[in-house]
């Protein structure tokens, strides 16, 4: 499994979401590592790691990870995971012995009835999309109309990102081998199980954007009922990537492991970031 490793401290695992790569990161890397020893990873069939042998899942992954994080003595690293890698994040937490704190993004695999089939029928839709454009990417990259049109379902200020961020994600997108395959998993495969009060003894946070279109606002009390050991820290004026649309907000989340108790303080913090 290939990773980046950057900053001293103690050690903060970084996973990423479905077709991304560690500089799905680049946002808020350079402020984590900082603090911390940020390690990065591509997961298999992701960014510059090769597939696995077998069938890939969540769990699948979830083995490898763990997988990793004993072959360099990692276990108990802290750890952040998005959408797919706040779901793989949140089985490797439920299983115990792993991982140490978790924050747990915008994770996927909370849906239900017709919720999974529009998750599935509109990423399904967009990878299409995503990797018939590729010629014309940089362009569309770069342009402000051009990220509002391709991102609009993922951020809720699309325009706002960086192109380099945007570009690097499209090709990951595009590339990964296993984007179809997991995608059909993460919609209709074996159901994301929970954690009984009390089995969860490291400290346990999700994140959720208010405005996110891929997992839906209403899905975070399914989250909360399913690990009620989490505490659960809203970001305003988020899409589905909090590290994209509240890169500051996202940052104090993860180093300070504190809830911003109040909507004033993450406006007070969105205004920070804007300036």
């Amino acid at each position: 499994m290939k990773f980046i490793r950057r900053g001293r401290g103690r050690p903060l695992l970084l996973v990423h979401g479905l077709g991304g790569s560690w500089r799905s990161w680049a946002p808020i890397l350079d402020r984590l590592a900082a603090e911390r020893d940020v390690i990065a990873v591509d997961l298999p069939g992701h960014g510059d790691t090769p597939p696995l042998a077998g069938r890939t899942s969540v769990y699948t992954l979830a083995d490898a990870l763990t997988a990793f994080l004993r072959e360099h003595q990692l276990e108990g690293i802290d750890t952040v995971g998005s959408s797919m890698g706040a779901r793989l994040v949140l089985e490797l937490a439920r299983r115990g012995g792993v991982l140490g704190t978790v924050v747990a993004l915008d994770p996927g695999g909370f849906w239900h009835g017709w919720e999974r089939h529009v998750f599935f029928g509109s990423i399904w839709a967009s990878i299409r999309a995503v990797r018939a454009l590729q010629p014309l990417m940089p362009a569309i990259a770069s342009s402000r109309i051009g990220r509002t049109l391709l991102l609009a379902q993922f951020s809720a200020r699309p325009w706002r990102l960086a192109p380099s961020v945007v570009l690097d994600e499209m090709r990951t997108y595009a590339a990964s081998p296993v984007f179809d395959e997991l995608l059909h998993e993460l919609a209709y495969g074996r159901t994301q199980e929970g954690a009984p009060r009390g089995s969860i003894r490291a400290p346990l946070f999700i994140g959720w954007g208010r405005h996110d279109r891929v997992c839906l606002p209403r899905q975070a009390a399914r989250a909360e009922a399913m690990f009620p050991d989490a505490k659960l820290q809203w970001f305003e004026h988020c899409g589905h990537f909090p590290h994209w649309d509240a890169p500051e907000a996202t940052a104090r989340l993860i180093l300070r492991q504190e809830v911003v108790a109040s909507q004033p303080q993450v406006v007070v913090e969105h205004v920070h970031a804007r300036a």
